[in-house]
């Protein structure tokens, strides 16, 4: 079978490269057909000259390269795909993403990340949800049968408003979870040779259940080691250390949680606090992380743009991501073992029903199957129900276009409720509406 791959967003010239490079490197899936869509022609032209040379230097050009460009074109690029893969970014980094930061700047409160949870990540549900609703559509219409790969954050809700409200399969995938044993290991300055772990909960709060070496349970020499670093920081001598706020929650909730300690610090209410300026500083936590990555990234795009573009034997090595192994597992039939984003359907049993929980998942040729894991440690459940409650409402509020439920999901942010009073989070929001009329439907106005 030769596969059909939608790339949606593949302007993302970068993240394009990553994945179709992982699949053009995978045995049976060389003569795949790739369209590139995006709604910018100047980075789609950009990712189509990188893909075609990749496709020649590792390849020997057997696979089909074609570019889309305007959402006019957008059914033509998913005409017939067997996988769609989903990265996009409504609004990108400007405006939107500086929106999302300066306007809650001005009522107190600061962010690190903002596309998950917290004000950011619920103005990025409102602005993403359309679209995914609207790239549903016509997959339902041309190819509904395909299977799409969501990458786009935030993942919980985005991955939630395709399955709960249209026939798409979907699967939402980060690589946090890949690589979580390996940064515990290295934060606390710990090697295993045979590592062994167990992960479950949701994007950017799943928990490290077990980590083993050989057999050995190695949290108690983790949670020691974890000990002697929180001591100094919180005495104020942090060095360059990236991980305490994690290692902080492992010490209190007993588990590692899978994201970096820059995101987890604006998912919970003990860090970014006016009241506690010192925590910023002895936990090392950066502060408007990601408009600063946005425009470092930018620049180094620049940079590169050229020699990358220009160069004729561009080579690629496999990277974490999932996305190459799930397409091989269901054209090949060969079984494979993920970690993906799907509705919770028992899989986790004491988190609600219907929310999108990050599992362990077994993937064929009939598609992507979640393992239940049962219940969480009941605290970790809790930690983690904390988050839930502002996605599934985000969920309601975005479907039913309610302004109400926007306040509402806001209010029930731990970090934002930290900080503000319900009158200055409706003030907030109604801010954040005003700036985002260009990129938001009707119905909130």
């Amino acid at each position: 079978m030769s596969a059909h791959i939608t790339f949606i967003g593949a302007g993302s010239t970068v993240f394009t490269k990553n994945i179709l490079g992982d699949i053009l490197l995978t045995p049976g899936l060389h003569d795949i057909h790739v369209s590139l869509y995006d709604i910018d022609a100047e980075r789609l032209d950009d990712s189509m000259r990188l893909v075609e040379t990749l496709n020649k230097s590792i390849n020997e050009g057997r696979a089909t390269i074609k570019g889309y460009v305007g959402v006019e074109n957008r059914r033509n690029a998913l005409q017939s795909a067997d996988f769609v893969v989903n990265a996009i970014q409504i609004g990108g980094y400007e405006p939107a993403t500086v929106r999302d930061f300066e306007i809650p700047k001005k009522y107190g409160i600061r962010q690190t990340i903002g596309d998950t949870l917290g004000i950011g990540g619920i103005f990025r549900t409102l602005r993403t949800a359309p679209v995914m609703w609207d790239i549903a559509s016509d997959m339902e219409a041309v190819c509904p049968n395909a299977l799409l790969l969501n990458y786009t954050n935030p993942m919980c809700t985005v991955t939630g408003v395709v399955l709960r409200e249209t026939s798409i399969q979907t699967v939402g995938l980060c690589h946090s979870v890949q690589r979580g044993a390996e940064e515990l290991l290295k934060s606390v300055g710990m090697t295993a040779t045979d590592p062994r772990w167990h992960i479950a909960g949701i994007n950017h709060m799943a928990w490290l259940l077990e980590i083993t070496d050989g057999g050995k349970d190695l949290y108690p020499e983790i949670k020691e080691r974890a000990g002697e670093l929180l001591k100094e920081a919180r005495a104020g001598r942090p060095g360059d250390h990236k991980d305490l706020v994690r290692l902080a929650v492992m010490e209190t909730f007993g588990y590692y949680v899978t994201e970096s300690s820059e995101h987890n610090a604006e998912y919970t209410p003990w860090w970014i606090k006016s009241r506690y300026p010192e925590l910023i500083e002895n936990f090392n936590i950066p502060l408007d992380e990601y408009p600063r990555r946005c425009i470092n990234q930018i620049e180094r795009w620049k940079n590169m743009r050229e020699s990358l573009l220009s160069d004729a034997s561009i080579s690629h090595e496999r990277t974490i991501e999932y996305a190459s192994e799930i397409i091989d597992a269901v054209v090949q039939d060969k079984p494979t073992r993920i970690h993906g984003n799907i509705l919770n359907q028992g899989h986790i049993a004491n988190l609600p029903d219907r929310c999108v929980v990050e599992v362990p998942c077994m993937v064929d040729t009939n598609g992507v199957q979640g393992i239940a894991v049962g219940n969480l440690p009941e605290q970790c459940a809790a930690l983690n129900r904390t988050n839930v409650n502002v996605q599934l409402v985000s969920m309601e509020a975005a479907k039913h276009q309610d302004r109400q439920m926007v306040y509402q999901a806001a209010a029930l942010d731990p970090h934002t409720a930290a900080e503000l009073s319900l009158e200055d989070i409706v003030k907030m929001c109604d801010e954040l509406f005003e700036a985002h009329r260009d990129n938001l439907p009707d119905g909130y106005y």
